[in-house]
């Protein structure tokens, strides 16, 4: 009887201490408990929430704070420079809506057809918020002069980026900020790789030459010129120029009198790409025949048919070129100009130019 109750009781004690032994684990997969804090020394894992991935944050132009969600995928222009920066980004198939009188603009004709028939949302003078608005794009990109319009449309829940391209920095600054919010930064990189290449020619080849004085008119009258703080300034300086007008105190075109040209007597005066005057207009002036510039007959027109080269758009790099032959042909030929005027527009636009429009 002694004997039994022994081994009762050892079966008891064994099934008991059975029962508080831990389950095995018969999974090798099975992951740690999410709950489990790591171990002392190691930081925990950062996590990132699905509706926060691809959030990009810029401080525009303007110095305003612009946040999306993701890249852009459907832009409005509102001014003919930044749609030209889209053309050079790669980004035609996202513009959605864009500036008025888009069928003037002869390079939309011959790289980009398909923008002619989409919607415009007004101008500089007469911007169209609700037009913009009811396209309903995840980025509207607007000049300085638009910028008390973005409150308006941030306001509906669009994004807007201010750019301000009224110099070459500034102009890099822009290309920067556009292809950032829309996700195509290696875009910006090969333009801008691009304009170091040539800025950097440019300089060495220029860099021993003297600099002829450079008077620029406007699109409206050769008695409107480009003070210093315009872009049209570095296109005269960086070209191995001397801009008459570098000391006016404006920001914008800036009305001068015949007896001010007199006085500067430039060497060479340029006409703008869509100057609503004419080279022979200037030759024929009488009150200005005495000038340098006039009296050798070194008045040259940019050619019109193609695009702005004397505004801050990307191809205004090619601005800069025909400057530089302009002003040193002796260094750098009108032909060697074209040639590269063509793989320019080959390689960014992706079609082949008319050399014919070339011209000086």
């Amino acid at each position: 009887m002694k004997r039994l109750t022994v081994f009762f009781l050892v079966l008891a004690l064994v099934l008991s201490l059975a029962a508080c032994a831990p389950a095995e684990n018969t999974t090798s997969s099975t992951k740690p408990s999410e709950s489990a804090q790591p171990s002392q020394g190691t930081a925990p894992t950062q996590t990132t929430a699905p509706e926060d991935i691809g959030v990009i944050t810029v401080t525009d132009q303007a110095g305003r704070e612009v946040t999306l969600k993701k890249p852009a995928e459907t832009i409005v222009s509102c001014y003919y420079i930044t749609t030209y920066a889209c053309m050079a980004l790669g980004l035609t198939d996202r513009i959605v809506g864009l500036e008025k009188k888009a069928d003037s603009r002869p390079i939309y004709h011959m790289a980009a057809p398909g923008l002619l028939e989409l919607p415009n949302v007004g101008s500089l003078k007469e911007f169209n918020v609700e037009a913009a608005a009811a396209l309903k794009p995840e980025l509207v990109i607007m000049p300085m002069k638009l910028k008390t319009h973005a409150d308006t449309l941030t306001g509906l829940g669009i994004p807007v980026l201010v750019v301000d391209p009224e110099t070459q920095e500034g102009l890099e600054e822009m290309l920067t900020l556009i292809a950032t919010v829309c996700g195509v930064e290696q875009a910006a990189t090969d333009l801008l790789s691009y304009y170091e290449v040539q800025l950097d020619r440019v300089a060495g080849l220029v860099e021993n030459a003297q600099k002829p004085k450079v008077y620029l008119g406007s699109n409206s009258s050769y008695l409107e010129t480009a003070p210093e703080a315009m872009y049209q300034s570095d296109l005269i300086t960086l070209s191995g120029g001397i801009n008459v007008a570098a000391d006016l105190e404006s920001d914008y075109w800036t009305e001068v009198s015949r007896e001010s040209i007199i006085t500067w007597n430039p060497d060479v005066i340029v006409i703008p790409c869509g100057a609503s005057y004419t080279r022979e207009d200037i030759l024929g002036d009488v009150n200005l025949a005495d000038v340098a510039a006039v009296k050798n007959g070194a008045v040259y027109q940019m050619p019109q048919n193609i695009e702005e080269w004397d505004s801050p758009v990307p191809s205004g790099i090619l601005g800069i070129l025909w400057m530089t032959a302009v002003l040193h042909g002796d260094v750098y030929p009108f032909a060697t100009f074209q040639i590269d005027v063509s793989e320019y527009y080959q390689n960014f636009y992706g079609f082949a130019i008319d050399i014919n429009l070339i011209t000086m």
